[in-house]
């Protein structure tokens, strides 16, 4: 049995009294109160997460960059130093690996930022397809911590403890400076649908960074944040979860990730996604709200009349709109926004609205 790993942030959680879970193979906190209180306390203040099962992997060399944008489907060339992309990083037939960041650290240096239940998935592909390409790919997973601090005061609280500038830091990018004293690369990211930072730290130091940042923003209502809060902060903005809205039989067209498509340079699974952008795709990703109580789960089918049309990729209670909401992918012909649909709950049949996403729009930035 494969032993659980823990963040350096791990025996701190267990101070603070969270509730505890593996989460792909990591001990995690789920909540340390209550998961409703620390997403609201986001959507108003902030909040501080430990993210740093997430996976680093770092590709130096020559071919760097064109190597970078052989794997994902946006581009990665275009990138100015210190700017960070989102893209889905493909297979042949066009399904997603898995979703990523990239980060342009030099001309001859980029980071993937990756999901953790696929690191390893992610790096034995990364290093099956670098024939042809000089470069070094290095997992730094266990290198250093990722502190995420996310809110619509997510600046102005991290501003009093930082030798930074954070206003001169535009959305999905990066610089490398101090917070608190703390050498940090310090990066405008993050997956709630609010403000905020991402701090990259050697985990020797992630413990007094942690503490400062709940400690500047405590007098606020600042609490740490847990993945319960996480997940439906970002389930709110209708950001992607991978395994749920993403898997490798899913091409970015289906989930509506158009935007992340840079069909004039080659890539890994082109073919089979221009086909689906010239032919057109059976399913859509869509978002739901649900009539009544009833929470739509996972894999639960959407139906018009007798027919099933879909399945419900997550759904849960909204604590911000105070409703039940859902994202599913439905049969493209029958995915009207406004159209009535219905999802089988417990072996009945709720009542649905399809509608434009997101769910809700908050404090984060945007590049335009």
């Amino acid at each position: 049995m494969k032993e659980v790993k823990k963040t350096a942030l791990h025996d701190e959680h267990v101070r603070l009294k969270a509730k505890m879970v593996d989460f792909s193979g990591w001990s995690m906190p789920l909540q340390y109160h209550s998961t409703v209180k620390e997403h609201e306390t986001v959507r108003k203040v902030a909040g501080v997460f430990d993210v740093s099962h997430m996976g680093e992997i770092e590709v130096s060399g020559r071919d760097a960059i064109a190597y970078a944008d052989h794997l994902v489907t946006n581009s990665v060339e275009v990138l100015k130093n210190g700017q960070i992309c989102y893209s889905p990083m493909c297979n042949e037939q066009g399904g997603v690996i898995d979703d990523v960041l990239i980060y342009r650290l030099s001309n001859s240096s980029v980071m993937f930022v990756v999901n953790a239940a696929n690191a390893d998935k992610d790096f034995r592909w990364m290093t099956e397809h670098q024939k042809g390409f000089s470069v070094n790919i290095t997992d730094r997973s266990n290198e250093f911590s990722l502190v995420a601090f996310q809110g619509p005061r997510a600046e102005e609280l991290v501003q009093k403890v930082s030798q930074i500038r954070l206003d001169a830091i535009p959305f999905y990018s990066f610089t490398r400076g101090r917070i608190n004293g703390i050498k940090c690369l310090v990066s405008r990211t993050g997956y709630t649908g609010e403000d905020g930072f991402e701090f990259y730290v050697d985990n020797e130091a992630v413990i007094p960074l942690w503490r400062k940042l709940l400690e500047v923003g405590g007098p606020e209502g600042v609490t740490a944040a847990g993945l319960g809060a996480r997940d439906s902060l970002r389930f709110e903005a209708c950001y992607m979860l991978y395994g749920n809205e993403l898997t490798d039989e899913i091409t970015p067209v289906e989930a509506g990730l158009k935007w992340t498509l840079s069909m004039d340079k080659d890539f890994i699974g082109k073919e089979a996604i221009a086909e689906r952008l010239d032919k057109g795709t059976e399913k859509i990703l869509r978002a739901l709200e649900i009539s009544g109580k009833a929470i739509a789960r996972h894999g639960m089918e959407v139906l018009d009349g007798k027919d099933v049309i879909g399945w419900v990729t997550s759904g849960m209670f909204s604590p911000t709109l105070g409703k039940p909401l859902a994202l599913a992918y439905i049969d493209k012909g029958r995915s009207k926004i406004g159209s009535e649909v219905a999802v089988k709950i417990r072996d009945k049949e709720v009542g649905a609205k399809i509608v434009k996403k997101p769910f809700y729009k908050g404090s984060v930035k945007s590049k335009k």
